[in-house]
Order: C-alpha cells, then structure tokens, then sequence
C-alpha cells in the first residue's frame, strides 16, 4: 500500500517575526501552516463581529474600481473549470465594481438557487486603498504588497504559482489540497496558454476517482494534503506546489502576498523553461538527454558548484551572482538572442 503524504507542518503563526520566518519555513521551500497570523487584523475582528460589519469595512476604503468576476451557474456547485471540450469553461466572465460585487455575493451567499460569484487577485493598493496600512504582516519582505479574493461557496482548480505565497483567511473557511512539484508528471496538466485565470491546472485532480482519462493519476494520489483554514489562520506555499482551494462557507475572504524570496535579478525561472522548451524539447532524445546533464551540471549542481575544483579567483562569471556576474551573464544571453 502506497505510503500517506506527511501532515504539514504547523507553526504559531501569532508570534512569527520576519526572520524566524525565513531561517524557519521560506527556506526549506515546503508548505507550512500558520495558525493565528493574521488573527489581530482588524478585518478578521470585523468577520468575527458580523457579516454586515465584514462588509461595512471593506465597503470604506472602496475606491470604485471595477475587476473581472467569474459567475456560475447554480448547477455547477461553485466549481470553476473547464467545460468538457476543454475550449470553453463552465462559467462566465463579467465585469463589476469592488461594491457591486460584494452586493453579489452577499445576496448569493444568503439565497439558494443563486449565481455563485467569485472575484479574485484584486491588488489592494488600487481597489482598496489603505487596506494594506490597517491589516499588516511582518514576515513578508516590505514593499510586498496584498491581494483581496472573495466569493460564495468555490473550488478552483488544482494549480501552481511561480512566486512564494502566504494566504490568510479573513472570512469563511478555505480547504487547501496540496500536492509536491514532483507530481506534475502524474497531474495531466491542461493547457498552459489557455488557462482559467493565468496558470495551467491539473485536469486529473478535479476529475472523478478512477476516471479512464488519467490512469496515471492514481500512482500520486497518496500524496495529497489537506490543510483546512480558520479565519486569522494562513497557509505558507512555495512557488510551484500544487493547490486546490476550496472555500466552504456561504461568504468567503481570503488575502494573499506574492513575492520571490530567493531572487538574484528581475528574471524569472519560468521565463528561462519557456526559452528551453523551444530551444531543447524537440531535439533528438539523445541530445536531450546530452543537455540534461549540462544543466545538472552548470544550474542544478546536484554535486556542488561545477568549478569547485578551482580557485575562486579563476570561476569567472560561475563567481557569485550578486558580485556583478549576474550583470555579465544576463548581457551574454542578450548578445547571444541578438545574433551578436
């Protein structure tokens, strides 16, 4: 019998300051659940009072701008995907204002038979100013600032984000269902450039136990975790875990922060695996398998830095990147996509 996943780990997340916090949860680069992080902000104590004074607080710093929101249909349960054809998806896209759409949602979350509505990924600073100066997190690095997603009752797709994330439940309740990057060749990704709302989502993890499509999908299902949130509880997901969101109550606000905490430079590993893919992934088997042991070799390092056998002094660009050569290396490239 395949063995389970291991729970995730769970930390006081009340009294976590900024560095515990690196030395402790971003560095090992495993999710980590926060129980209270986020239990002092007055949005949480606002939910706690009442729906009507959740409400009332975010309706005052309500700066009047409008956002795309997905609506469903009663018959789909809230569950945001692909139709069948995999063209279309089960539900619509429409576009409201920040106080339209709680309206929404509100009346939806306290009538049956309703429109399910779920707007999400909407940058504090712009639709709701000041937010971020009343409801603050130490452990993120500064300058980094919230997101706001509210919705009735919703499940979104199982996906990855390409930056580190911390996602603090303000209102409702959030079910994470988790699944390691090594999965990914067992999760029968969709599409990558026709996606829900950005990123690629697993097509095996939202589909029914056993279904004939994914055979392959019941040799990971073992690994799944599942972490339930409570307001002022968050939930650490480092870049590239899979994840499923569920949120279960009638009226649901989660926060999020997304930043990349190990970053050199501006440039992004996703970008470089797009670059890779045309320049490798149709090449001859054999010259694949060529270049793989390049890149353990020179990026990977599964061995150690590939010059270690050197002086220091003679590892040239291979030096390290914050001492300039992350400026010598990116010129390079330049000059090499230029023809140069």
């Amino acid at each position: 019998m395949a063995q389970a996943a291991s729970p995730v780990r769970t930390l006081d997340g009340a009294t976590l300051e900024r560095e515990p916090f690196v030395a402790e949860v971003a560095s090992r680069c495993e999710p980590v659940v926060l129980r209270g992080l986020c239990r002092d902000w007055p949005v949480v104590a606002a939910q706690a009072e009442s729906r009507a004074a959740l409400l009332a607080y975010l309706a005052r710093f309500d700066a009047g701008r409008s956002a795309e929101a997905f609506i469903g249909d009663p018959a789909i349960g809230g569950r945001y995907d692909y139709a069948d054809n995999l063209a279309d998806f089960t539900f619509s896209r429409e576009t409201l204002g920040f106080g339209e759409a709680l309206r929404r949602i509100a009346d939806a979350a306290d009538t049956a038979g309703r429109a399910s509505v779920y707007m999400g990924s909407l940058p504090t600073d712009s639709h709701l100013p000041g937010f971020a100066a009343e409801n603050q997190l130490s452990v993120v690095p500064d300058g980094v600032l919230p997101r706001i997603w509210l919705g009735t009752a919703s499940a979104i797709g199982c996906h990855y984000d390409t930056f580190d994330n911390i996602a603090c439940v303000v209102a409702g309740q959030r079910r994470f269902t988790l699944y390691p990057p090594s999965a990914i060749a067992n999760l029968y990704v969709g599409p990558i450039d026709h996606t829900l709302a950005g990123q690629p989502v697993s097509l095996a993890a939202s589909a029914a136990p056993g279904d004939p499509r994914y055979p392959d999908f019941d040799a990971i299902r073992h690994l799944a975790i599942t972490v339930d949130l409570a307001p002022g509880d968050a939930l650490y997901l480092p870049k590239l875990w899979w994840h499923s969101v569920e949120a279960t109550a009638p009226f649901n606000v989660l926060v999020n922060y997304w930043w990349d905490g190990f970053a050199s430079g501006p440039d992004a590993p996703y970008t470089t695996m797009l670059l890779a893919m045309i320049a490798i992934a149709e090449r001859p088997p054999a010259e694949r398998a060529a270049w793989r042991a390049f890149f353990d070799h020179y990026v990977f390092r599964p061995d150690g830095h590939p010059l270690a056998h050197l002086p220091e002094t003679q590892h040239g660009i291979l030096g390290p990147l914050r001492q300039g050569n992350y400026g010598r290396i990116r010129a390079l490239v330049m000059r090499l996509l230029r023809g140069g």
